[in-house]
């Protein structure tokens, strides 16, 4: 385990970091309780040993700023052992009330100490197994089933938060709104099952040409399943003149697959249309910019598909 150990006696911290590293774990130490707070946040540790009196900051207050950093962050709750020479009951209510797991003598007797240790381990285990447990989840709760991209509910998630920081920067944001041509006659002739592969092949192809074009245009453009035969390509920062190199790009990315599509007029293959908008200095609602970016999609549509009105 990795341990915080917040004392400010050094005799108390020699001892205890001594005998916690004979058991095999890795102890940081902060001198008080405003120390503790900043380590807790950068060492992210299994266990906290508290002590209750100590200059600038007590036991009982960085405990209480701990439990309001998990909370904040949604982290994994941390146990906090309160190291103490007076159990009494109003420091045990007291301890509690802050945040605190439990209470334990500085100098608590050897089986004792490995024990708590034993079963704290044990905890921190768990916490570790829920930990990877919650973020598959939250990694599922955040992708479309059928391709793998962000879906629309994540998508409007970050997009909100994306635009408010444009807004509040000045910086550019760009989007394109992306439509498989004539995907409905793809699934009357072709079925179902091959619209899904369709699908999916397509927003690999639109993934990865987003993420090879991010060295040019932004660190942080994503591709996202907007609902059925529809996709997103969000650009934090992205000026025009890239978001429409990128937008042509797309539009030749699928067209290279050259998946067969006897339905889609003279071009006999599946293509897509790309309708682009940019807003060098975002204000209002971000809408605005969607309906922007559809409206230019639906342009492209006029103009025969298979290609981008992203100006």
């Amino acid at each position: 385990m990795r341990i915080l150990l917040v004392e400010d006696a050094k005799s108390v911290v020699q001892v205890m970091t001594a005998r916690l590293s004979s058991y095999g774990h890795e102890v940081v130490h902060a001198e008080n309780g405003k120390v503790a707070v900043d380590r807790f946040e950068a060492a992210s540790p299994d266990l906290v040993l508290m002590d209750i009196e100590m200059p600038v900051m007590n036991g009982f207050e960085a405990s209480h700023c701990i439990r309001q950093l998990e909370a904040h962050k949604q982290w994994a709750w941390t146990p906090i052992i309160f190291l103490t020479s007076s159990d009494t009951v109003e420091n045990l209510v007291t301890a509690i009330e802050a945040g605190g797991d439990d209470f334990m003598a500085k100098f608590a007797p050897e089986p004792v100490l490995k024990a708590k240790m034993k079963a704290m381990a044990r905890i921190a285990a768990m916490r570790q197994s829920l930990s990877i447990a919650n973020k598959k989840l939250q990694s599922l709760a955040d992708q479309d089933g059928l391709t793998g991209l962000a879906n629309r509910r994540s998508m409007d998630t970050k997009v909100d938060a994306i635009w408010q920081n444009a807004a509040s920067t000045a910086s550019a944001f760009s989007i394109l709104m992306i439509d498989i041509d004539n995907f409905k006659k793809y699934n009357d002739h072709y079925g179902h099952q091959s619209g899904d592969d369709c699908l999916r092949h397509v927003a690999q192809a639109l993934d990865c040409a987003v993420a090879h074009a991010n060295t040019c245009i932004t660190r942080d453009a994503f591709t996202a399943r907007y609902g059925g035969e529809e996709f997103a390509v969000i650009i934090p920062g992205g000026s025009d003149g890239p978001a429409r190199m990128l937008a042509q790009s797309l539009v030749e990315t699928v067209r290279n697959l050259s998946i067969p599509h006897q339905m889609n007029a003279q071009w006999g293959i599946v293509t897509i249309s790309v309708g682009g908008a940019s807003v060098e200095k975002p204000e209002g609602p971000v809408k605005v910019a969607f309906r922007l970016a559809d409206a230019r999609l639906y342009q492209a549509k006029n103009l025969g598909r298979n290609c981008a009105v992203a100006a």
